[in-house]
Order: C-alpha cells, then structure tokens, then sequence
C-alpha cells in the first residue's frame, strides 16, 4: 500500500523547481559541455544538409554539360527535366527551369577555368586561400550565430565529400559547401573573373554576408579597391598578417554617407559628419572594425596632441590610428601618422594584440610621393583616398523638392491626357 501511495504522489502533477536537484560545479560544467555538443551537432548538421544541396546542384549541372542534354534531346529538355522533378517533388523548392540553367552555369564556370589551367577545382579554391578555418556558417544556412568550423582548408579539400555524406565528389570543392546558393549565383553571375569570384566567396564564408550584403559588396566594387592601397605592410608585418592587413583595408573609401555644410571644409567638420554616423562609417570601413573613438588624445612632456579616428580590427587583433585630411598627400603626413601609431603601441597595444597600422585617408595622392615618403619609416601604414562627400548647400531645400514633385505631378496629369486622347 506504501509502494502504491509512493507511484501516486510521484505521478501527480507538479512543478519541477530548481531546489529539487543537486546543483553544483560539477554539473554545471557536465551540461555546458552538453550544450557545446548539441551546438556542435547543429553545425554539422547544417553543413551537412547544405552540402547535399549543393552537390546535387553541382552533378546536376555536370550531367547536363556533360550529356550535352540540349543537343542530345532538344532545347527544351531544361523545362522538361524541370517540369518530371517538380511532379515528383513537389514539395521541394530550387527545381526551376531558370534553377536548373543557374546549376549547369556554376558548374561551367569553375570546371572552365580550371581546364583553362589544368587543375582540379579544388586545388585552384585551395592556393587562392579561401580558409575555412574561420568560416562562420550563413543563418539562410542554419539559425546559427557563433559556431565556427575548426579544420583548416587543407585538411578539408583532401577529405572524401563522403564525411559530410556524399558519395562522391565529382570535383566538388567542400569549401563551396559552406556557401549559400543564393550567394553561389551572384557570385557567378556578377564576377568578370576567376580571381574575382574567389574574392568574393571568401567574403561570404568569413564574414556571414547575406545575399544582399553580398550585392552591396560588388556594388562598391570592394574587389577593386580591396588589397591594393599604397601600404610598407609587406615589409614591415609577418605573413599572413601583411597580406590579411591589404585584404581588410582599401584604396578608397566611399564616404557618401557623410554631408558638410560648405565648401571647401575643414578636417573638423569632415570628421563630425564621418562620426555622426558611425553605423555607416564601420560599414564603409569593412566587417571587423570596431570604433573606439575620436580625437583620442595623447600627452607627452606636457603637450596634448589628437588621433583623428581610433579603430580597433577584430579579427587583425591590432588597433589601427586613423588620420582624415581634406587635401592631397604631403609627405609630412607620414611622419605624424607614425608618432600616433608609435604612441598606440606605447600607451594602448596589449601585450597579446598585434602592432599598430596606421591608415591614411585624403583626398588624393601620387602613389611614388606615398611610396617615397615611406622610406626610414618601420611603421607599418597605408594611405588611401575618400570621395562622394555630399554638400549641404548643393541639395536642394524641402521647398525646392516640394516644387519639382509638384511639377512633375503636372507632367503626368499632362501625359495622362495626352494618352486619353490618342486611344480615343
């Protein structure tokens, strides 16, 4: 009857309170790393289902260059295959006929060039340095945020595609995997070459970029203007350090968000419209920026001196002294930039981060005036250009707007007419 009374009282509804368990260090650390597990799980898994995706695209673009389908059964055998897929699956999204041009465009485009080179795929995405080491999965992907995959490119592109659950490879490079489609058909689509469109992929896999990120990036031709400013980086930093610093920093910067209220302007005035919008200023810098100020000043034997901008880069892990000017490079620019990095490096760098940059943004410059200037200097710097600063006095006032819609409401009501007229 006890044993009877016991199973009732433990069957009877209740609520589970945290003061009924035992909680101590030992548990809490047990389900931190049941939790890391799980988190773990979640990213393989979603490797894993895009991957699927992606090599079926990938063979099913092989199968309709390599049967040669619209030769061999007509043109219109793309919207067949789309139409007997589609009956089949109906459920299942990416079976277009559009789709199905897109996979066999992918697959033409990376299996192409690499014949152009006599190298598999793989190996061309490898020695192009796209690193997964660092490669955040996509949300389209995956409602992941922080899981980051850990085994180097390297050791990637000589696994079998069988350890995501493949069969076969068919040339398909693992990389690729941890791109989303969508981001896959800009990519080809937009790119002009080879080099470009492996820029751009690695874009996506380091920095999350969404579809649209990823169309804003080639709409400020991030691929032109990124690895080329006039920098001793080369000289004066480690690899991969040097070559990650020209990768992060540009050759111009698109600074069309900021408005002054004349012109000319002074350095102060550009650098209040640059950081009344910071939002906008650590777009236009680029992902891994983090802003830790303006006019950062610095004391020495009694004198005050200013940094006009002070960034911080995540993934550089240095801080990066930012100096704005409005007119053309002078020498003498560099030797100020180097006492503020100096100072940085003296006063802020931590032991654990990576020296100091310093970046120079006017608003124009000869590159051998730059390149002599930076001759005796050891600090590692860069010197770019600005453009598209907006001018207060040159957009037209709210009553000038009001005006030109007013007017040209009267020119449709004018073309409406027009229109009514001639049908009549």
């Amino acid at each position: 009857m006890a044993k009877d009374n016991k199973e009732l009282e433990l069957n009877e509804p209740r609520m589970v309170k945290s003061h009924d368990v035992k909680l101590d260090a030992e548990y809490a650390e047990w389900i931190a790393e049941v939790k890391h597990r799980y988190r773990s799980a979640q990213v393989k898994a979603a490797v894993k289902v895009n991957g699927e995706k992606l090599l079926f695209n990938w063979q099913m673009g092989r199968d309709l260059v390599q049967k040669k389908a619209e030769e061999r059964w007509g043109a219109g055998v793309v919207e067949q295959v789309s139409l007997d897929l589609r009956r089949e699956f109906p459920n299942e999204d990416g079976f277009s006929a559009r789709n199905l041009r897109y996979m066999k465009q992918w697959y033409l485009y990376y299996t192409t060039e690499a014949s152009k080179l006599q190298r598999p795929v793989a190996e061309i995405v490898l020695q192009n340095g796209i690193e997964v080491h660092s490669a955040k999965l996509q949300r389209p992907v995956a409602e992941l945020q922080e899981e980051i995959l850990q085994r180097p490119i390297g050791e990637l592109v000589k696994q079998p595609v069988s350890e995501i659950g493949n069969d076969g490879n068919d040339g398909f490079p693992l990389p690729f995997a941890l791109v989303p489609w969508g981001q896959h058909i800009e990519i080809i689509t937009r790119s002009e070459s080879l080099e470009e469109a492996l820029f751009y992929m690695q874009h996506v896999i380091e920095n999350g970029l969404s579809r649209t990120a990823l169309i804003n990036c080639y709409k400020a031709h991030l691929f032109d203007h990124q690895g080329k400013i006039v920098n001793n980086f080369s000289t004066y930093l480690p690899e991969p350090q040097s070559h990650l610093v020209q990768e992060v920093l540009k050759e111009n910067y698109d600074f069309g968000f900021a408005t002054v209220d004349h012109e000319p302007f002074e350095e102060r005035e550009l650098e209040d419209a640059l950081t009344s919008d910071v939002t906008n200023l650590l777009l236009e810098m680029g992902t891994g920026f983090a802003f830790m100020g303006r006019q950062k000043e610095i004391i020495v034997g009694g004198r005050s001196r200013k940094i006009d901008l002070l960034f911080y880069h995540v993934r550089l892990r240095c801080y990066i002294a930012c100096e704005i000017k409005v007119k053309p490079f002078e020498p003498e620019f560099t030797g100020k930039l180097n006492y503020y990095v100096s100072a940085v490096d003296e006063l802020v760098k931590a032991p654990d981060d990576n020296p100091t940059i310093g970046l120079l943004i006017c608003s124009d410059m000869d590159k051998t005036d730059v390149q002599w200037s930076f001759r005796g200097i050891t600090t590692p710097m860069g010197v770019a250009t600005y453009n598209n600063i907006r001018i207060k006095d040159m957009l037209p006032t709210q009553e000038q707007l009001k005006e030109r819609m007013e007017l040209l409401q009267k020119e449709l009501r004018a073309t409406k007419r027009l229109m009514k007229r001639v049908t009549e």
